[in-house]
């Protein structure tokens, strides 16, 4: 056993071990590198999901608001529409209207007819939307146009945030 623990002819060379230990740490930055992109890949994707459900549920709220409700409860009213969309809408009503589906969340709520003839834009008043992350949700809608006219059209909540990942 003496001769084999000092035996002096196998002398290792400190570059090999530089070289090796270099390797080593090489690989685990590329694989920590890996793993925390695939991690923040998924947080992303989680979080968009979760936010899709809930911009679907909003817009399912919206389609059967009586705030917007026309002569019957599956059609939306045009002229009410009118009145939240317009430039001259009432900002108290906009206020009640965006609290009743979700106050703490900033969203805005797009109506457009099947051949976009007709389109409205709801917006929270003075309210500032990043255009850093955004997740849209649509559902099909009636719309009343005139007690006579209903035709098809799509109802979008977009749900804003600043960051996906805070």
């Amino acid at each position: 056993m003496y001769w084999f623990i000092n035996d002096n002819r196998a002398m290792l060379e400190p570059q090999n071990d530089i070289f090796a230990t270099a390797l080593l740490v090489l690989g685990f930055v590329i694989f920590a590198c890996v793993v925390s992109k695939t991690y923040i890949a998924h947080q992303d994707s989680s979080f968009a999901l979760e936010n899709y459900e809930q911009a679907s549920l909003i817009a399912q709220g919206i389609a059967h608001s009586q705030m917007l409700q026309g002569s019957r409860q599956d059609l939306m009213s045009a002229e009410k529409l009118d009145e939240l969309s317009g430039l001259h809408a009432d900002p108290q009503v906009l206020s009640l209207f965006f609290d009743s589906f979700s106050p703490n969340v900033n969203f805005q709520v797009d109506i457009s007819t099947e051949d976009s003839e007709y389109v409205w834009q709801i917006r929270k008043p003075a309210s500032s939307f990043s255009s850093v992350g955004q997740v849209a949700a649509s559902i099909p809608v009636t719309l009343e146009l005139n007690p006579m006219q209903q035709v098809p059209g799509t109802l979008t909540v977009k749900l804003f945030k600043g960051r996906w990942n805070s």
